[in-house]
């Protein structure tokens, strides 16, 4: 049986394609705002709908070469848009008392690609090139290194769930005493490895995705970086319940009875001791693919009866990829914190095929303010993760 354990989420520092200031994120995010826009960069010859971060990122010239990479850009980006909180945590908490839990895929490996189109099939590789900028702890590292941190540090890499995976394990350090702060989230950044990956798996869509449509073809990728600061806290909104299960299907196709997904979102419910009827909103995995929309809408009717409020917002922002579960968590935040819900932006034909889901197609705001969201998060090789947050006096 679970214990109660209070674990705050500061306000969110949030770099995405919808923007790197959380009030204007928070417009586009209830609006609907498409953020995607169509480039071949990654796909020469072959332009598809991205979610590119566009704001200025800052300048890595004059850092030491293993740090410069476009993921630890957005990371420096997404620790300023922390603000006063990270000013405030630095003071009162030793170094040493103070973790940090990274989720990433792609770390720095765009340099990498890069540094090899530079040097040819036999060429020396240059001298910018540095190996350990791409190692999946090196956004993690980077972080620590950044603030003079002394306390746990790592990075998780589960695909599409690895940040959700990071803030789970930000939980877990603060219970088990290990850190009395821990600054947890992800970062993913556009690069041609993931890119020309999903698309040799046919599962990249050529126009702006439709989660649960019946004409749903496929993901748009995207890049982000967010970061929160995770303590043992009352009040606020909190990181209520966390739950993770692995079903080990296929190693890209979700198991279609979605038992796995129905296990992860059962044990948030249960640690946050609440009943599924309970909760207000349920942000969704909602890919756009024809598998995984379909084996989530079975998991979430299976589990909850009655569905509570569901959007997807990765037709608004892309597919983060490992930095999808904190950037969604941190939409729920704004959910909490706004009394607003995320708006699901698709074509409005439903799949006839798969379970009814009650998808947010306007962005009016509901009768009754939400209180408790749970977020999904669904990756390859059946790493399931369900982040569930409650908004407390």
């Amino acid at each position: 049986m679970n214990t109660p354990f209070d674990c705050r989420l500061s306000r969110p520092g949030v770099v995405c394609s919808l923007g790197d200031e959380l009030e204007t994120v928070a417009r586009a995010l209830f609006a609907g705002e498409r953020s995607l826009s169509v480039s071949d960069a990654f796909t020469p010859g072959r332009p598809l709908p991205l979610g590119r971060v566009t704001c200025e990122l800052p300048d890595d010239s004059a850092w030491p070469k293993g740090q410069r990479s476009r993921n630890n850009r957005l990371l420096a980006l997404a620790l300023e848009r922390l603000g006063e909180s990270l000013d405030a945590l630095l003071t009162r908490v030793p170094a040493e008392r103070i973790g940090v839990v990274i989720g990433t895929s792609t770390s720095g490996i765009g340099e990498t690609e890069l540094a090899l189109a530079e040097s040819g099939r036999d060429g020396p590789l240059p001298e910018s090139f540095a190996y350990s900028r791409q190692e999946l702890g090196a956004p993690a590292r980077f972080v620590a290194e950044r603030l003079g941190l002394r306390g746990p540090c790592y990075a998780l890499s589960t695909a599409c769930s690895s940040s959700a995976r990071a803030l789970a394990s930000a939980r877990r350090l603060l219970r088990s005493g290990q850190c009395d702060a821990v600054i947890a989230g992800g970062a993913d950044s556009l690069c041609r490895l993931t890119v020309n990956g999903f698309a040799s798996l046919d599962a990249v869509s050529e126009e702006p995705c439709q989660p649960f449509s019946r004409r749903r073809s496929g993901i748009n990728l995207g890049e982000a970086a967010t970061l929160f600061i995770v303590t043992p806290e009352a009040g606020g909104i909190q990181l209520a319940g966390v739950g993770e299960s692995v079903d080990a299907h296929h190693i890209s196709a979700p198991r279609p009875d979605g038992s796995g997904a129905v296990e992860a979102m059962h044990q948030a419910l249960a640690m946050a001791g609440l009943q599924p009827d309970e909760v207000d909103y349920l942000n969704l995995h909602g890919t756009g693919t024809p598998l995984n929309d379909r084996m989530e809408a079975a998991a979430i009717t299976s589990l909850f009866g009655s569905p509570p409020a569901c959007s997807s917002t990765k037709a608004l922002t892309g597919h983060t990829l490992g930095a999808a579960g904190a950037l969604e968590a941190a939409f729920c935040w704004l959910t909490l914190r706004y009394g607003r819900l995320p708006r699901h932006v698709y074509d409005g034909e439903y799949d006839p095929e798969i379970p009814a889901l009650p998808l947010v197609t306007s962005d009016a705001k509901p009768a009754r303010a939400p209180r408790c969201a749970l977020s999904n998060s669904f990756a390859f090789g059946g790493n399931n993760a369900s982040l569930l947050l409650s908004l407390n006096a």
